[in-house]
């Protein structure tokens, strides 16, 4: 992983520093309480969240500012995670506390697609790159597989071992699961017996998330350690640390060559995946939950616990304000 020049007289890296470096923080109204999970659909045209007000918040994004468009309402609990479809930017997944996952069309907000009961609280879900499966992580470490056009579950496994964050391979062969072990287990597709347990981090192994093109994944420990790795010959290619807590959220930019990355710091950092070299960090007020690049721009988008510290009054009003919002930096 070498850097490159652009045309210009600036590599890249210095490029980003300095249009990061004149970046600001935007805060915009989503919810009535925290939100914990955000996502950009495959355009970039609309943002959603989810949120302790058991609602998934629609946002479009234009002329650098994101409107509110609607809210999702259905769930009888917290929503755990967002998903969107890959290519269909309409088609957005919600998983919640209440045991369901439902599939929602956009351009019909008023109802569901599909709710489908699920085995426990899921935590965890990520679409196949076709867009033809959803697949599920639950609090039990129970993996399931959800047909789209169905909407039925096609199969389940129990893991033995405890199952974080969860992802296909390029060629849809393979499915990775980061687990408690420390390790990222592979299996195969779709009958998730073991290929190979890769070591990872010498604590849990929390995070799991691929480049766009899929040439490498990156993970992030308790260990506060965050690894590359090329996905091709499973071999750790980077490995950095700058958090001093459990990295519990990280995301790639669209070209797969920055990396944000929080955790219970109160900073969310952006790095040179090449090399690991800081290229920006974003001070928060709380720990960051969920952070999620644009597909086409470097604009990341981030939720936050908004639990801020210190006890003043102007402290708690302005706790009371920033609640339920979703932020942008890169504006």
């Amino acid at each position: 992983m070498v850097a490159k020049k652009d045309d210009g007289s600036l590599s890249y890296i210095d490029r980003v520093k300095k249009e990061l470096g004149r970046s600001r923080v935007k805060e915009f109204s989503a919810h009535s309480t925290k939100a914990h999970c955000v996502a950009w659909n495959c355009t970039g045209k609309y943002l959603a969240t989810g949120s302790l007000d058991k609602t998934s918040s629609i946002q479009s994004f234009k002329e650098e500012r994101l409107s509110r468009e609607f809210s999702l309402k259905g769930h009888e609990d917290d929503i755990q995670q967002v998903g969107w479809h890959p290519s269909d930017p309409n088609i957005l997944s919600t998983v919640s506390a209440d045991k369901t996952l439902r599939i929602w069309d956009i351009r019909t907000p008023q109802k569901t697609v599909a709710c489908i009961s699920t085995k426990g609280e899921v935590i965890n879900m990520t679409w196949r790159g076709d867009g033809n499966t959803i697949a599920l992580g639950n609090k039990d470490d129970i993996v399931a597989f959800v047909d789209y056009k169905t909407h039925k579950v096609v199969s389940e496994k129990q893991a033995d071992f405890e199952v974080n964050e969860i992802a296909w391979s390029a060629d849809e062969r393979h499915f990775f699961m980061s687990s408690g072990n420390g390790s990222v287990h592979i299996c195969d597709y779709p009958s998730l017996e073991p290929v190979f347990q890769l070591p990872a981090h010498t604590a849990q192994c929390i995070c799991l998330k691929f480049t766009p093109d899929r040439r490498y994944f990156a993970t992030g420990g308790a260990d506060a350690l965050i690894n590359i790795f090329d996905s091709s010959e499973l071999a750790c290619v980077n490995s950095y640390s700058r958090l001093e807590w459990p990295v519990r959220t990280l995301s790639f930019n669209h070209d797969g060559r920055l990396l944000a990355s929080g955790s219970e710091d109160l900073v969310i950092d952006i790095a040179y995946v090449a090399t690991g070299e800081k290229v920006a960090t974003i001070p928060c007020n709380a720990f960051p939950f969920c952070v999620a690049w644009h597909p086409s721009e470097n604009l990341l988008a981030f939720v936050t616990d908004d639990k801020k510290h210190g006890g003043d009054k102007h402290s708690r009003e302005s706790e009371k304000s920033s609640s339920g919002c979703v932020k942008l930096f890169g504006l």
